[in-house]
């Protein structure tokens, strides 16, 4: 127990965030798709760590919501129920609507520049997995530069479930996935440039809706 009137030290950012980090990637990159089992014999061994670094690295996993734990079945990658894509959707709506709407009346033009040249890089991404990296950092830049840290805060809480929403959605279909995703980008560029905001919330809640769309109209790969 530390002294009355005392702190204690700080700890270091260790090796199950490092290997934590490594996860979440492989993640993300697809290597590990939903509903992949996560062994920590295998893990600890291809990363060259022992087993408790990996065993602490998928508990802040599970805290992210991108992993999910049970004796009995072991850690897999969280597989998303129609239950859990109908509250993502709608924590993301009320989050993203503020965010709009906080831009349009807060941002500067720098931070609206920096939102187009987060758009402007989907019309490069190579694969799917690229373009919903692309996607995250332009609702990142959205936020950014909503100037609200709670609201910031807040999306980054639920950060690391919306992307692997997205995985979710390229895993059912691609199909126009890459000619798409930058022309509807390009238009929400287009309305928070104006600073419209009706147009900007009802061009938000359709890009939304689509992914939405995808994954309920689809089945679930076999």
């Amino acid at each position: 127990m530390s002294e009355r009137g005392r702190v204690t030290p700080a700890r270091r950012r260790g090796l199950a965030d490092e290997v934590a980090d490594r996860i979440r990637e492989a993640i993300f990159d697809g290597t590990y798709e939903p509903g992949a089992q996560l062994r920590e014999v295998e893990l600890s061994g291809d990363m060259d760590v022992s087993r408790g670094p990996v065993r602490e690295a998928l508990r802040l996993l599970e805290r992210e919501g991108l992993v999910h734990c049970a004796w009995h079945r072991g850690t897999t990658v969280t597989s998303l129920s129609a239950d859990d894509v109908a509250e993502l959707d709608s924590l993301r709506g009320a989050l993203e609507d503020l965010a709009v709407r906080e831009a349009i009346a807060r941002a500067s033009d720098e931070d609206l520049a920096s939102i187009a040249k987060t758009a402007h890089l989907m019309e490069r991404a190579g694969d799917a997995h690229e373009m919903v990296r692309c996607d995250i950092a332009f609702h990142d830049a959205v936020f950014a530069a909503a100037g609200h840290r709670r609201l910031a805060d807040a999306w980054d809480g639920i950060r690391c479930q919306v992307h692997l929403f997205l995985l979710t959605r390229i895993g059912r279909s691609t199909e126009g996935y890459l000619d798409r995703i930058p022309r509807e980008h390009r238009e929400l560029v287009g309305a928070l440039h104006a600073r419209d905001t009706d147009t900007a919330l009802a061009l938000f809640a359709a890009h939304r809706r689509l992914a939405v769309d995808v994954i309920s109209a689809s089945p679930e790969p076999s």
